[in-house]
């Protein structure tokens, strides 16, 4: 048999190359391009894009997200929900999807944005070998979301500088959380991408007179600020009640309260309620496949929320929350920040009877422990016009 000439070999590297660099490239463009569904509930009544509240963000550009706008018509507060700061955290747009696809407002107003860092939704986090989408089996089929990462994409928000120094506080921070949407609030009208972004958000909490907010997040086991809900100034007090009344009556597993902390700039539970007349809460829950000592990151550790290496560090002492075989399934996880949702805005219509919120149609925390998948909606089920894309 002939031996191949260096210059055949040289071809066939070539076409394997070209082949890979094809199928790479055919993967990127589907999971940036993949368009989530929402099956806005018929209590929703505007549908409107973060770019109509301020020229930081161009109509039609990656982060002009959708703003679902749920007015009773009845005067009382106003509550804004962010889902999606962080796209490697797949409860946020999970949970903002599920309250836009089952909620009515009967006092009062809700605006909720699900994807408010889209452009982090493009793309996975470098090295880390995770799933381009996640899946959940419903009553009428599978509803995929795009997994992505913390920060937004780099094709998006050039160059990083050599030290992020945040606006207005001039305090240093790392370099890529200039893309880190929640090391940017109040944002910067004029800067890079998510200090756009956070910028035309607060726009909208100042135009809309927002009266409090929560910006939903999951946390390694190996991080302190765990299992909690963290609160401004202005809203110790409900996130208090909050806490107590969850850990009594609803959680096996305690959700705790915390201060924000004065000194650390640019989170949202800090600068949104510095910057505007908001109280802003954040909630944490735990999400095993972010803890650095896991296993293999796919799919099904991100759903069931199950890892041996997790559970063995548990058992030496090393997390701060309980993790076993039962693990933290993606159920449980949204339950609970739904739960806390509802808790939060009885808890803060009781202390601020001028603010009122009334909402129906929330599922409860034990239904969604038992049955999440039914709380999405059927688009094909639905007129087209309550259908819309993230």
């Amino acid at each position: 048999m002939k031996k191949l000439s260096l210059n055949a070999v040289k071809v066939i590297a070539l076409c394997v190359i070209a082949f890979c660099m094809a199928i790479a490239g055919f993967l990127f463009r589907e999971h940036r391009t993949f368009k989530e569904t929402v099956v806005v509930s018929e209590g929703c009544t505007e549908v409107k894009k973060l770019s109509d509240y301020s020229d930081a963000i161009k109509p039609g550009s990656v982060n002009d997200c959708n703003v679902y706008i749920y007015d009773s018509g009845v005067e009382g507060g106003t509550f804004l929900i962010i889902g999606g700061s962080h796209p490697e955290e797949p409860t946020g747009p999970m949970v903002a999807q599920l309250l836009a696809e089952n909620l009515k407002v009967t006092k009062g107003k809700v605006f909720i944005i699900t994807r408010a860092n889209n452009s982090a939704s493009t793309i996975t986090r470098i090295g880390e070998a995770y799933p381009r989408f996640y899946t959940l089996e419903t009553n009428y089929g599978t509803r995929t979301w795009r997994m992505g990462q913390r920060h937004a994409a780099e094709l998006d928000s050039w160059p990083d500088p050599e030290v992020y120094i945040h606006y207005p506080s001039t305090q240093n921070l790392a370099n890529v959380d200039i893309r880190n949407l929640n090391r940017n609030w109040p944002g910067k009208e004029d800067g890079l991408l998510s200090e756009r972004t956070a910028f035309a958000i607060m726009e909208l909490i100042r135009n809309e007179g927002v009266d409090y907010t929560l910006d939903y997040h999951e946390a390694e086991l190996e991080y302190s600020v765990e299992n909690t809900l963290v609160a401004h100034d202005r809203g110790f007090d409900v996130a208090s009640m909050v806490s107590m009344t969850l850990t009594a009556d609803t959680f096996d597993v305690p959700i705790g309260m915390e201060f924000s902390p004065a000194a650390l700039r640019g989170l949202s539970h800090r600068d949104i309620g510095d910057h505007s007349n908001a109280a802003s809460f954040l909630v944490e829950v735990a999400e095993p496949m972010l803890d650095r000592i896991r296993g293999v990151t796919d799919e099904k550790l991100l759903m069931e929320g199950k890892d041996i290496f997790v559970i063995k560090a548990g058992e030496h002492g090393l997390l701060y929350a309980p993790m076993d075989e039962n693990g933290w399934p993606i159920e449980k996880r949204v339950a609970r920040h739904v739960a806390t949702t509802t808790r939060l805005i009885e808890m803060y219509s009781m202390m601020h009877p001028d603010q009122e919120i009334l909402v129906e149609g929330i599922p409860t925390y034990q239904e969604l422990l038992t049955n999440l998948g039914a709380y999405y909606r059927n688009p094909a089920a639905v007129d087209s016009s309550r259908v819309y894309f993230d």
